[in-house]
């Protein structure tokens, strides 16, 4: 999130799903052997998606949900928002040489620029996937143009786009345990389901509280062997 800190905000978009109006497991309680049942039968009435516009360090979502997210869906839903995310930015009152790093064109696109000249200030990263239609030539311009600069995730690494990772939260909190009948069922639960995530938002940081557990296992699952760099395993050496 160095971005962040240098003054630059940060979000994620995907388009979650499609989703079926088919049974969805989920955990419930329910009397001992007596569990929850679904029926085997549904009807294939359509499905549904979830547009996700996410902010990381605060924690923020900006969703909705379609029947279909093809580009002329997608892009005047997402202009619409990110102009509603810029307004609610600080305006950039110093040139640009004078900005941290991160919050320069330059670092970003090195010798290369794009679209009307000088180029609006930097205030937003737009991380999402590599697909043809964020790619679309008149979305690019008008993205540069508003001072929002996409980065693509590289091919087989969507995992670094953290609204994959908002989303399965959000669509296990929604459907887990239910059949939706019709799309819109689906697109009413997973709005409210957003609703009730913004009223207490969880931010997402890398290297937060589950790495520094997940470090603090590690080193108590290792040794140092007699003070050499190395190290070897606990467990393995209470077996010896």
């Amino acid at each position: 999130m160095g971005a962040e800190a240098a003054g630059v905000a940060v979000y994620c978009e995907d388009e979650a799903g499609p989703y079926q109006t088919v049974p969805y497991p989920g955990q419930s309680w329910e009397p001992q052997a007596h569990p929850a049942r679904q029926s085997h039968e549904y009807e294939r009435n359509g499905t549904a998606k979830l547009l996700t516009l996410f902010r990381p360090a605060t924690g923020q979502v900006r969703a909705k949900g379609v029947r279909r997210a093809t580009n002329v869906v997608l892009h005047p839903w997402l202009k619409a928002e990110l102009e509603l995310a810029l307004a609610t930015l600080p305006a950039v009152t110093v040139p640009e040489t004078e900005r941290p790093l991160l919050a320069q064109w330059a670092t970003w696109l090195g010798p290369y620029r794009y679209g009307p000249l000088p180029m609006a200030p930097l205030r937003l990263i737009l991380v999402w996937d590599n697909l043809a239609g964020h790619l679309s030539m008149e979305l690019v311009l008008w993205l540069f143009a508003h001072g929002v600069l996409p980065l693509y995730t590289p091919l087989s690494g969507s995992w670094l786009n953290m609204a994959e990772s908002l989303q399965r939260i959000l669509v296990r909190r929604a459907l887990a345990g239910q059949h939706p009948h019709t799309p819109e069922e689906i697109i009413a639960w997973l709005e409210e389901t957003v609703a009730g995530w913004n009223a207490a938002p969880t931010p997402f940081t890398w290297g937060g509280k589950r790495s520094q557990r997940r470090q603090r296992a590690r080193v108590r699952r290792h040794q140092r062997l007699a003070g050499s760099g190395a190290s070897g395993s606990y467990y393995s050496s209470i077996a010896r």
